[in-house]
């Protein structure tokens, strides 16, 4: 299940780029899981594990990927660490929504993020409630953000 702590999380790692700068492993970016991430949030082919073709860069490093991205692939990688999800957009949210779907996901969020028109299962750390839409979610997320 995904579990969102809203505002501030003294224990959340808030610079998720720094962070996978200094912990990420070359077996995380060549992952079947990062690779489609890759290619659908920065619509970039991972080539091998040093080297990924963006459409608006080139040929990058791991470094150069984009923010949810990064936050993505810690997300999957460090479960037992809490990761600031506002580096992530709303094209990252169907992919945090599948992350929690194997194993309990705890995020942090600063901002509202748009779960989509589906039916989910989101449990708000802050008042202890699940949410199941959207309508739902956003009355609650609206108190701490």
């Amino acid at each position: 299940m995904l579990n969102i702590y809203y505002g501030n999380m003294p224990e959340a790692i808030f610079n998720t780029s720094v962070y996978f700068k200094n912990t990420y492993e070359d077996e995380w970016i060549t992952d079947p899981d990062a690779r489609e991430m890759i290619l659908d949030v920065d619509k970039s082919v991972v080539l091998d594990s040093a080297v990924i073709d963006s459409p608006v860069m080139g040929k990058i490093t791991p470094m150069a990927l984009s923010g949810g991205v990064k936050t993505l692939i810690l997300m999957k990688n460090e479960r037992s660490k809490v990761f600031n999800a506002s580096a992530c957009g709303d094209n990252c949210a169907k992919w945090i929504l599948r992350l929690a779907e194997t194993d309990d996901l705890t995020i942090n969020l600063r901002h509202l993020m748009d779960f989509g028109e589906g039916i989910f299962d989101i449990h708000i750390l802050n008042t202890d409630q699940i949410v199941h839409s959207m309508r739902e979610l956003v009355p609650i997320a609206g108190l701490y953000v």
